[in-house]
Formats: C-alpha cells, structure tokens, sequence
C-alpha cells in the first residue's frame, strides 16, 4: 500500500512538472517569438538608416567628383602654360651652364682639399687621444693580469684541497650509511623472522590449550597489541632507514653540486657514487 501510494504521489509529481515545464517552454517561445520580432524591425529600420546614409554618401560623392573634374581641366589648362614659361626658362639656363659648370667644379675641388684637411687633422687627434687611452688600458690590464694570475693560484689550491676533502668525506660517508643500512636491514629482518615464529608457536598453543572464547579473546587481544607494538617498531626502523637514506642522496646530490661548481668533473673520483632507495618507492 505505501508503495501504492507513493507511486501515486510520484506520478502526480510527475505530471505537474511536466504541466509546469511545458507552461516554462510555452512562456520561453513566446518570449523568444516577441525578440525575435522586435530584432527583426530594429534590423529593418537600421537597414534603411544605413541604406539612406550611403545614398546621400553616394550622392555627395559624385558631386565631388563632377567639381574634381573641372578642378582638373583647370589644373591642365594652367600646367600647359607652366611648360611654356619652362621652356623659356631652360633656353635661358643653357645660356648659363657652361660658365655655372666650371664655378661649380671649381668650388668642388676647393671643398674636396678643405674636407681633406679638417679629415686629417681630426684623425690625427684622434690618434692622440686612442694612443693615451690604450697605454692607460694596456697598464691596467698588465696589472689585471698579475692580479687574476695570483687569485688563479690561490683558487687552483683551494679547488685541490676541496677535492681532497670532499672525496675523503664522501668514502666515510658511504661506507658509514651503507654499515649502517645493513645493520638496520639486517635487524629489520630478524625481527620479521622473530615475528612470524611467535605467530606460529602462539597457533600452536591456542589450538593445544582449547581455551574457552573469552580467555581466547584476551589473548587474542594481547597478541594485538604485542603485533601492534611490533609493527611500530618495524615502522620506525623503516623510518630510519628511509631518513638514513635519503641523508645519503642529499648528500651525493650537494657533493656533485659542489664539484660541478668547482669545474671538477664527475669522472674524476675514480668511483661511482651509489644512491640507496628509499624503501616503500
């Protein structure tokens, strides 16, 4: 019966959503409709302004160009006397070339030697002042490379001694992280091993004493918090070993660091340095 009547219910909702969603698109077309007609007659009336517009553009414009074609016949009327009034001029100018020619080669040549003289005594100062300042510059450097040559002494003797030093740490280093990972690994597994025995030999107890359920479940719950004890303890032993781990990495990350900073190739230590992994990746 509840189903009956939910099933009624849900029907019935169902039915004014429906009824409610077919009012909502009946309402959106009809507004859709009333857009679209108001977007119709604004694209009308735009359309005839801009129509108008470019009639009276056009209109505008071929008057413009009957009054650029008058302009123009008056341009041409008065070019033709230009050329006229030219052509008189240039008979004129003939007259006047050939003693214009030689004034003007002569004033030509004039101003070549005058070039010629300001050129050469400007390079000529400026030979002067280059001379003084590549003695100063040539000083300076002399005394730049006595100074660079010291300080490249003084930093092949430190690249030395850091080399040394670095390639000493990194041996101690190794062979201290990798004792010390074996250590851990090696107690990690013994306690694994030690785990798995009491796993069994508590088996075998329960099966061989037939405790009744609430003694077993006593047990049972020390035995947990015995397992989880354990397992904290195997945690943190992980835990070390991963710190230990990646102390290591680092350690071989800031020492190539250090060698590629000092221009002192990898190649060079006549060993690889091994990387652990960090165990759970």
């Amino acid at each position: 019966e509840m189903e009956a009547k939910y099933t009624r219910k849900m029907q019935a909702l169902r039915d004014e959503l429906d009824l409610r969603r077919k009012t909502e698109i009946h309402e959106l077309e009809e507004r859709k409709n009333t857009q679209i007609s108001e977007l119709i007659g604004n694209h009308e009336g735009a359309f005839g302004a801009i129509k108008n517009y470019y009639n009276d553009i056009t209109a505008k414009n071929l008057t413009l160009i009957n009054l650029l074609k008058e302009q123009v016949e008056e341009l041409k009327k008065k070019e033709a006397v230009l050329e006229k009034e030219k052509a008189d001029v240039v008979r004129e100018n003939k007259g006047l070339t050939e003693p214009l020619h030689e004034a003007q080669e002569l004033v030509a040549e004039l101003q070549k030697k005058l070039v010629n003289y300001y050129r050469d005594k400007e390079a000529l100062m400026k030979s002067k002042a280059h001379l003084k300042i590549a003695q100063k510059e040539l000083k300076d450097l002399q005394w730049e490379h006595e100074v660079l040559e010291q300080r490249f002494s003084q930093v092949q003797e430190e690249r030395d001694d850091l080399y040394q030093n670095f390639t000493r740490a990194i041996n101690e280093v190794q062979q201290k992280t990798g004792y010390k990972n074996l250590l851990l690994e090696r107690k990690l597994h013994g306690l694994l091993t030690l785990l798995e025995q009491k796993e069994v030999e508590l088996s075998e107890v329960l099966a061989a004493s037939n405790l009744d359920p609430s003694a077993l479940s006593m047990v049972s719950h020390k035995l947990e918090d015995v397992l989880n004890s354990k397992n904290a303890t195997i945690q943190d032993l992980q835990i070390q070993l991963a710190r230990v781990c990646k102390a290591h990495n680092d350690m071989l990350q800031t020492f190539e660091a250090k060698l590629t900073a000092f221009g002192i190739p990898l190649d060079n230590l006549g060993f690889q340095p091994l990387s652990f992994p960090i165990p759970g990746q």
